[in-house]
């Protein structure tokens, strides 16, 4: 392979596909992480990539992105070969990506941050009447209604992926690749991508888009490319493939999507929320979860969900209502506090405050528990890492050692962690937010069936989460919230995803379960 000037060439001839790779592959100590892969993407085309986490994608892409230097194969951009030495390289080479993790830096402003390191100067001098303009005049290109001068760390989660995506397109893009773009935006801004997305596709561009949400490549994608294990497991044309067929390609056997839980015999009420209230969001909400059941939350962005799992735990003020553990009335004023009465919580910013990525996997399932694992001033590191390979075993948490750092571990693995550590503090209640956002289909039916485990073990479990099939998938009664009320309370048996959809949109509704 050699690498090419960073002067892009002109189109090709299009019976060349714009990009594709024959035979990569890329090993790491001890860890074959792709084997021989092909891939092609057409002019003017969306390729879905799909596959389970630790399948191969984003070594794959990190290949392409200058990131990973590839042991073997070919790599050809419009017909002529390439090798991007650094990811700067790259985007000189025409080809963008978006990580799932955004990268950008929140002091700085919008402007700054789509032309950092590029920025245009006079003298020397910084230029930054002309930076504002050359930003808004990217912004009006696609239709994007962003302030170049507002500071990024002050948008929302939405707004920055905005960004990065101009940040993308700034360079003149001709392969752009998506990681879980979606990931964190809510139906109105998915539609707003796909528009961008359909804008930039022209016949001397294509997009390479990696998700876990099925319903979302018939949508956007034309054709899927599935890996698994590191190799190809098959192509397709999306407007001939079930979604069926592309989860049993990734996963090696068949899962029924549209599968419901089996009926429940609920015990007793472990946690009772009453008339609880807070200052900017809640108005007025009550409910119970028991033994035994699984309690699903929905709703649209904003409506609450998460403020409510916050508030139930102590980590915002409630201005009114009460939070009962046991039919014991608990003052949350913490997650700590709390944690100590049984109830736990498996934030949806699994990074920032699910697991700890720096340290390692049994120390992270010890954490909430640390006490418990000290002989005197000593930590017990024996009885720790026994532990840790109890729910590695009973979890089957992918990780080679008890003492891998858990961010090398996969998106699904590191959540598998983060729900042992508050099954080792034996927690009664346990409050999962957004439990499978970012991991494959494989991994989630693995954490569905964990949940239904512990419902039947007489755990009382609540499950918050966007996606309506996954609500429908897991809960026994499903709540459903808008603008910061709860109006209804639907068993799963009489649920659609047309009436929970009516119900947060519908703040008259009004319930209190």
């Amino acid at each position: 392979m050699t690498s090419e000037a960073t002067t892009l060439p002109p189109v090709a001839d299009r019976s060349d596909p714009l990009l594709s790779i024959h035979g990569a592959s890329k090993g790491f100590p001890g860890v074959q992480a792709l084997g021989a892969v092909d891939l092609e993407l057409d002019h003017g085309k969306v390729l879905a990539l799909v596959g389970e986490n630790g399948a191969g994608k984003s070594t794959l892409m990190k290949l392409l992105s200058g990131i990973y230097t590839p042991d073997a194969g070919q790599f050809f951009l419009r017909g002529e070969p390439f090798l991007p030495e650094s990811p700067r390289h790259a985007q000189e080479l025409g080809i963008s990506i978006i990580h799932q993790e955004l990268n950008l830096m929140p002091d700085l402003t919008v402007a700054q941050n789509v032309f950092i390191g590029r920025e245009p100067r006079r003298a020397g001098v910084l230029f930054d009447r002309r930076l504002r303009r050359d930003t808004q005049e990217l912004l009006d290109r696609l239709e994007l209604d962003l302030d170049p001068d507002a500071r990024v760390g002050d948008l929302p989660v939405a707004r920055q992926q905005m960004v990065e995506i101009a940040k993308a397109l700034s360079y003149d893009a001709r392969v752009l690749i998506m990681d879980e773009p979606t990931a964190a935006l809510n139906e109105a801004e998915v539609a707003t991508l796909f528009t961008m997305i359909r804008r930039f596709v022209t016949p001397r561009t294509g997009v390479i888009y990696i998700s876990h949400r099925m319903q979302e490549l018939a949508q956007i994608a034309d054709d899927v490319s599935v890996l698994r294990d590191g190799e190809n497991a098959g192509d397709r044309q999306i407007a001939e493939t079930s979604d069926r067929e592309i989860i049993s390609l990734m996963v090696g056997r068949t899962i029924d999507v549209e599968q419901r839980p089996q009926p429940s015999d609920p015990g007793r009420t472990l946690l009772s929320v009453k008339n609880l209230s807070t200052q900017h969001l809640l108005h007025d909400i009550s409910f119970e979860a028991r033994a035994g059941e699984i309690l699903g939350f929905s709703g649209l962005m904003g409506a609450g969900r998460t403020e409510l799992a916050r508030a139930i735990i102590g980590a915002d003020p409630i201005t009114a209502g009460t939070v009962e553990i046991h039919g014991t009335a608990v003052r949350a004023t913490s997650p700590a506090a709390t944690s100590k009465r049984g109830l736990g919580y498996l934030s949806e910013d699994r990074k920032k405050l699910g697991v700890l990525v720096g340290r390692d996997v049994r120390e992270n399932i010890a954490l909430p528990s640390l006490p418990s694992f000290l002989k005197g001033p000593v930590v017990d590191v024996k009885e720790m890492d026994a532990v840790a390979r109890d729910h590695i075993g009973a979890l089957r948490i992918k990780t080679p050692s008890t003492t891998q750092e858990v961010g090398n571990l996969s998106g699904g693995n590191q959540q598998k962690v983060g729900i042992a550590k508050w099954l080792q503090r034996d927690c009664d209640v346990l409050i999962f937010d957004e439990p499978t956002r970012g991991i494959d289909v494989g991994a989630k039916e693995e954490i569905y069936a964990l949940l239904n485990r512990l419902a039947v073990e007489g755990k009382a479990i609540m499950v918050i989460s966007s996606d309506l099939p996954e609500v429908l998938r897991v809960a026994h009664r499903i709540a459903v919230m808008c603008e910061g009320r709860l109006t209804a309370v639907v068993p799963n048996e009489e649920a659609t995803q047309e009436n929970l959809m009516a119900y947060a949109t519908d703040t008259t509704t009004g319930v209190n379960q």
